[in-house]
Protein backbone atom coordinates (compact mmCIF):
# COMPACT_ATOMS: atom_id res chain seq x y z
CA UNK A 1 0.00 0.00 0.00
CA UNK A 2 2.77 2.23 0.60
CA UNK A 3 3.81 1.93 -2.78
CA UNK A 4 1.12 2.60 -4.16
CA UNK A 5 -0.07 5.86 -2.22
CA UNK A 6 3.99 6.34 -2.76
CA UNK A 7 2.97 6.65 -6.69
CA UNK A 8 -0.07 8.21 -6.80
CA UNK A 9 1.33 11.15 -5.31
CA UNK A 10 4.43 10.97 -7.73
CA UNK A 11 3.33 9.03 -10.75
CA UNK A 12 6.09 7.69 -13.30
CA UNK A 13 6.51 6.33 -16.53
CA UNK A 14 5.98 2.57 -14.92
CA UNK A 15 3.16 0.22 -14.45
CA UNK A 16 2.05 0.71 -11.37
CA UNK A 17 1.70 4.07 -12.30
CA UNK A 18 -0.64 3.08 -15.00
CA UNK A 19 -2.48 0.37 -13.34
CA UNK A 20 -3.15 3.29 -10.59
CA UNK A 21 -4.48 5.91 -13.18
CA UNK A 22 -6.66 2.57 -14.28
CA UNK A 23 -7.99 2.68 -10.75
CA UNK A 24 -8.25 6.22 -10.38
CA UNK A 25 -10.76 6.24 -14.06
CA UNK A 26 -12.95 3.37 -12.07
CA UNK A 27 -11.81 0.93 -14.41
CA UNK A 28 -10.25 -1.35 -11.50
CA UNK A 29 -11.39 -1.43 -7.87
CA UNK A 30 -8.76 -0.70 -5.30
CA UNK A 31 -8.81 -4.36 -4.29
CA UNK A 32 -8.13 -5.11 -7.73
CA UNK A 33 -5.09 -2.77 -7.85
CA UNK A 34 -3.82 -3.86 -4.75
CA UNK A 35 -3.98 -7.50 -5.85
CA UNK A 36 -2.60 -6.39 -9.28
CA UNK A 37 0.44 -4.84 -7.64
CA UNK A 38 1.15 -7.95 -5.15
CA UNK A 39 0.86 -10.30 -8.15
CA UNK A 40 3.73 -8.34 -10.37
CA UNK A 41 5.69 -7.59 -7.35
CA UNK A 42 5.77 -11.14 -5.91
CA UNK A 43 5.36 -13.64 -9.12
CA UNK A 44 6.54 -10.99 -11.66
CA UNK A 45 9.86 -9.70 -9.05
CA UNK A 46 10.41 -12.12 -6.27
CA UNK A 47 10.32 -15.47 -7.83
CA UNK A 48 11.99 -14.84 -10.49
CA UNK A 49 15.27 -13.22 -8.37
CA UNK A 50 14.91 -15.84 -5.87
CA UNK A 51 14.94 -18.65 -8.57
CA UNK A 52 18.22 -16.85 -10.23
CA UNK A 53 20.26 -17.01 -6.62
CA UNK A 54 18.63 -20.65 -6.21
CA UNK A 55 19.35 -21.29 -9.59
CA UNK A 56 23.07 -20.53 -9.73
CA UNK A 57 23.89 -21.86 -6.05
CA UNK A 58 22.56 -25.09 -7.60
CA UNK A 59 24.41 -25.01 -10.71
CA UNK A 60 27.94 -24.40 -8.63
CA UNK A 61 27.01 -27.15 -6.49
CA UNK A 62 26.88 -29.57 -9.63
CA UNK A 63 29.78 -28.74 -11.46
CA UNK A 64 29.95 -31.32 -13.73
CA UNK A 65 26.55 -29.78 -14.77
CA UNK A 66 28.20 -26.30 -14.74
CA UNK A 67 30.65 -27.24 -17.13
CA UNK A 68 28.50 -28.50 -19.49
CA UNK A 69 26.61 -25.54 -19.61
CA UNK A 70 30.19 -23.74 -20.38
CA UNK A 71 30.68 -25.92 -23.18
CA UNK A 72 27.18 -25.57 -24.66
CA UNK A 73 25.62 -22.46 -23.96
CA UNK A 74 22.63 -23.57 -26.14
CA UNK A 75 21.87 -26.38 -23.51
CA UNK A 76 20.49 -22.93 -21.38
CA UNK A 77 16.57 -23.39 -22.54
CA UNK A 78 17.06 -27.13 -20.78
CA UNK A 79 18.68 -26.17 -17.79
CA UNK A 80 16.22 -23.24 -17.15
CA UNK A 81 13.68 -26.34 -16.88
CA UNK A 82 15.59 -28.01 -14.42
CA UNK A 83 16.31 -25.49 -12.46
CA UNK A 84 12.14 -24.93 -12.51
CA UNK A 85 11.74 -28.44 -11.05
CA UNK A 86 15.07 -28.68 -8.82
CA UNK A 87 15.22 -25.33 -7.71
CA UNK A 88 11.81 -23.09 -7.51
CA UNK A 89 11.56 -21.04 -4.40
CA UNK A 90 7.74 -21.58 -4.10
CA UNK A 91 7.09 -24.71 -2.06
CA UNK A 92 3.82 -24.50 -2.12
CA UNK A 93 1.27 -23.71 -4.81
CA UNK A 94 -1.38 -20.54 -4.54
CA UNK A 95 -3.83 -21.60 -2.47
CA UNK A 96 -6.92 -23.58 -4.00
CA UNK A 97 -10.27 -23.67 -2.34
CA UNK A 98 -12.85 -26.59 -3.40
CA UNK A 99 -15.90 -25.47 -5.00
CA UNK A 100 -17.91 -28.54 -3.56
CA UNK A 101 -16.75 -31.81 -1.85
CA UNK A 102 -13.81 -33.79 -3.12
CA UNK A 103 -12.48 -37.05 -2.34
CA UNK A 104 -8.65 -37.57 -3.71
CA UNK A 105 -6.41 -41.04 -2.97
CA UNK A 106 -9.54 -41.71 -0.03
CA UNK A 107 -9.25 -38.12 1.81
CA UNK A 108 -12.45 -35.83 1.86
CA UNK A 109 -12.00 -32.52 1.11
CA UNK A 110 -15.17 -30.55 2.55
CA UNK A 111 -16.46 -27.70 0.12
CA UNK A 112 -14.70 -24.42 0.73
CA UNK A 113 -11.82 -25.97 2.57
CA UNK A 114 -8.25 -24.41 2.28
CA UNK A 115 -5.97 -26.99 0.11
CA UNK A 116 -2.63 -26.39 -0.81
CA UNK A 117 -0.69 -28.40 -3.26
CA UNK A 118 3.01 -28.91 -2.55
CA UNK A 119 4.81 -28.40 -5.79
CA UNK A 120 8.29 -29.44 -3.80
CA UNK A 121 6.63 -33.23 -3.25
CA UNK A 122 5.26 -33.23 -7.22
CA UNK A 123 8.85 -32.14 -8.26
CA UNK A 124 10.61 -34.86 -6.29
CA UNK A 125 7.80 -37.46 -6.82
CA UNK A 126 9.99 -40.84 -8.18
CA UNK A 127 6.86 -42.00 -9.59
CA UNK A 128 7.12 -39.52 -12.28
CA UNK A 129 10.77 -38.50 -12.27
CA UNK A 130 13.74 -40.98 -12.42
CA UNK A 131 16.29 -40.34 -9.46
CA UNK A 132 14.15 -36.90 -9.04
CA UNK A 133 16.70 -35.69 -5.95
CA UNK A 134 19.17 -35.28 -9.22
CA UNK A 135 19.98 -31.79 -10.76
CA UNK A 136 20.62 -33.39 -14.32
CA UNK A 137 20.20 -30.82 -17.38
CA UNK A 138 20.12 -33.69 -19.78
CA UNK A 139 16.95 -34.83 -18.12
CA UNK A 140 14.60 -35.86 -20.95
CA UNK A 141 11.74 -35.06 -19.29
CA UNK A 142 11.15 -31.61 -18.77
CA UNK A 143 8.05 -31.28 -17.09
CA UNK A 144 7.60 -29.28 -13.73
CA UNK A 145 4.59 -27.76 -12.12
CA UNK A 146 6.40 -24.52 -11.20
CA UNK A 147 4.72 -22.02 -13.73
CA UNK A 148 1.56 -23.56 -13.25
CA UNK A 149 -0.89 -25.64 -15.31
CA UNK A 150 -4.09 -25.71 -17.05
CA UNK A 151 -6.04 -22.26 -16.18
CA UNK A 152 -3.15 -21.73 -13.95
CA UNK A 153 -0.51 -21.48 -16.36
CA UNK A 154 1.61 -18.31 -15.35
CA UNK A 155 1.16 -15.69 -18.28
CA UNK A 156 4.29 -14.87 -17.54
CA UNK A 157 6.05 -17.91 -17.79
CA UNK A 158 8.19 -17.17 -20.96
CA UNK A 159 9.27 -13.84 -19.75
CA UNK A 160 10.52 -15.90 -16.59
CA UNK A 161 12.28 -18.12 -18.72
CA UNK A 162 13.73 -15.80 -20.49
CA UNK A 163 15.19 -13.41 -17.21
CA UNK A 164 16.39 -17.02 -15.71
CA UNK A 165 18.09 -17.98 -19.08
CA UNK A 166 19.94 -14.63 -19.81
CA UNK A 167 21.01 -13.92 -16.01
CA UNK A 168 22.34 -17.48 -14.99
CA UNK A 169 24.13 -17.64 -19.10
CA UNK A 170 25.70 -14.01 -18.25
CA UNK A 171 27.09 -14.86 -14.99
CA UNK A 172 28.54 -18.18 -16.21
CA UNK A 173 29.80 -16.60 -19.33
CA UNK A 174 31.36 -13.58 -17.76
CA UNK A 175 32.57 -15.36 -14.17
CA UNK A 176 34.78 -18.44 -15.32
CA UNK A 177 36.14 -18.74 -12.12
CA UNK A 178 32.85 -17.99 -9.78
CA UNK A 179 32.54 -20.13 -6.82
CA UNK A 180 30.74 -20.33 -3.61
CA UNK A 181 32.82 -17.67 -1.00
CA UNK A 182 31.78 -19.51 2.16
CA UNK A 183 30.69 -23.08 2.73
CA UNK A 184 27.42 -24.29 1.80
CA UNK A 185 26.22 -24.64 5.97
CA UNK A 186 26.77 -21.11 6.02
CA UNK A 187 24.47 -19.98 3.91
CA UNK A 188 21.80 -17.80 5.08
CA UNK A 189 17.81 -18.81 4.02
CA UNK A 190 15.01 -16.75 4.89
CA UNK A 191 12.82 -17.59 7.36
CA UNK A 192 9.15 -18.46 5.42
CA UNK A 193 6.93 -21.29 5.24
CA UNK A 194 5.72 -21.01 1.60
CA UNK A 195 9.47 -19.93 0.08
CA UNK A 196 12.39 -21.52 0.13
CA UNK A 197 15.16 -18.48 -0.59
CA UNK A 198 18.31 -17.45 -0.04
CA UNK A 199 18.98 -14.21 1.92
CA UNK A 200 22.03 -13.81 -0.16
CA UNK A 201 24.74 -15.82 -1.80
CA UNK A 202 28.32 -14.67 -1.50
CA UNK A 203 30.18 -15.80 -3.97
CA UNK A 204 33.99 -15.38 -5.47
CA UNK A 205 34.80 -14.78 -9.50
CA UNK A 206 38.14 -15.35 -9.07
Amino acid sequence: MGLIDARRAAPGDDLLSSLIAARDDDRLSEDELVSLAFLLLMAGTENVQHLIGGGLLTLLRHPEQLAALRRRPELMPEAVEELLRCAHPNQMAIRRFPTEAVEIAGTRIPAGDTVLLSLASAHRDPARYPKPDRFDIHRPDKAQLALGHGPHYCLGAWLARMEIGIASGTLIERFPELQLAVPYGQLEWRESFRSHALRRLPVSVG
